[in-house]
């Protein structure tokens, strides 16, 4: 075609051909965005969540996928539309699928958050987000000897009955039966342990294990006092930042219980957020084991209707908090922490670990005072909040908090 004619024919329907720029990606970068899409397959093939990749492969990993980060900013020369990432709309992805806008959509969109996640926020958000992305924490001798003390101190006051399930909401009834069986010891026999919590708080839904709760003995009142063991491996009381993060999970089981005690458990979006179905007719060995226990209940709603029946019976716990420290060795008790509750503070530690969780802002590095506790992670040759990221991570930890992650997964 002669330019002429070429003129006429992009003049027909006054259609104008914009100049398109071009930025040619270095075969540098594109090493960078291969190793980006190698890092991401490490992490997330399993279906599972798997255990930590080696610290060098690790290390690669995470600079590639600070690489590609960069790359992503940039912008095409001459181009006027703000990034996606800055412009907050995160879109669809090629296959039209959702991209999860946060760490709680992504990691437990349906699943619910556990105390665990807000004390584990609150001890280093950085060793959080790399808990998340590239796997669980290592489970060290000390963790192991602190769920057998657990375990043990479960034992004394109740014994577990296996039954099988065949769903999830079967495996639902199950968890309101735990807390109905100990609930109900607690008002007649005044102590119970190891004592689940699932509540709606602060606009999320949470789970919870309280180790112990007694019944006062002394005192007029009737308020349960709430009570969390620590065991130590060494034979002192923790920092104080240790102690802090022990006060905010208290605090948290206090908040739980006085709103479920004050009936503020909305069912109907507890069976819309977690898929259930309330109709649903609970399994034959389920439905046997309820009648023998006194409340016969044919379908999930009935279970959660005693179990809201039950919290109607139980009063708000008590203002004062007590953790305990042990001695691993031998059990021996090294010291307490009286405490009392202070629900404004409580309240704005959970708002800030929500920031996190909802993605409104990126994971904050441990102050510098508290840098301490670098030696004691897995992710410390790789993260660059460690100023000595040469040091090899502790074999133990001073203190064992492992079994509450353990037991509080919903």
């Amino acid at each position: 075609m002669s330019e002429s004619n070429a003129d006429s024919a992009r003049n027909i329907n006054n259609v104008v051909v914009p100049e398109i720029s071009i930025e040619i990606v270095s075969e540098e970068e594109m090493a960078l965005i291969d190793a980006a899409l190698a890092a991401t397959r490490c992490s997330f093939t399993s279906s599972t969540i798997p255990s930590i990749c080696s610290p060098s492969q690790f290390q690669r990993n995470v600079r590639a996928l600070r690489s590609i980060t960069l790359l992503s900013k940039r912008r095409f020369p001459g181009c006027s539309t703000p990034d996606i990432e800055d412009s907050g709309d995160l879109g669809l992805s090629h296959k039209g699928n959702k991209v999860p806008e946060s760490f709680l959509e992504r990691f437990r969109k349906g699943r619910g958050l556990s105390v665990t996640d807000m004390t584990g926020t609150e001890w280093c958000e950085k060793q959080m987000e790399y808990t998340l992305l590239f796997g669980r924490k290592r489970v060290n001798k000390a963790m192991r000897a602190g769920k057998a003390r657990h375990e043990k101190l479960e034992e004394e006051v109740s014994r577990n009955v296996k039954i099988h399930v065949q769903s999830g909401e079967d495996a639902w009834a199950i968890k309101f039966i735990n807390f109905i069986t100990r609930a109900n010891q607690l008002l007649f026999e005044g102590l119970t342990r190891e004592l689940p919590l699932y509540g709606f708080i602060e606009g999320v839904w949470m789970v919870g294990v309280i180790d112990e709760i007694q019944m006062p003995v002394k005192e007029t009142h009737s308020n349960p006092i709430l009570v969390d063991t620590k065991t130590r491996v060494s034979e002192t009381l923790p920092a104080e930042s240790q102690r802090r993060n022990g006060r905010l999970q208290l605090m948290c089981y206090k908040y739980m219980w006085d709103n479920l005690a004050a009936g503020a458990f909305p069912s109907r979006q507890f069976f819309d957020y977690f898929s259930l179905n309330p109709e649903y007719v609970l399994s034959e060995e389920i439905r046997e084991s309820t009648a023998d226990e006194g409340y016969p209940a044919k379908t999930l709603e009935d279970i959660v209707t005693f179990y809201m029946n039950t919290w109607n019976m139980l009063p708000s716990a008590h203002n004062q908090l007590l953790l305990r420290y042990e001695f691993q060795k031998d059990q021996s008790l090294i010291g307490e922490d009286k405490f009392y509750y202070d629900e404004n503070w409580l309240k704005s530690r959970i708002q800030d670990c929500l920031g996190f969780w909802r993605g409104e802002r990126e994971a904050s590095y441990t102050p510098v005072e508290d840098r301490w506790k670098c030696q004691f992670c897995q992710f410390a040759p790789v993260c660059s909040g460690n100023s000595k990221p040469e040091s090899t991570p502790s074999s133990s930890q001073a203190d064992s908090n492992t079994s509450s992650s353990q037991k509080e997964t919903l």
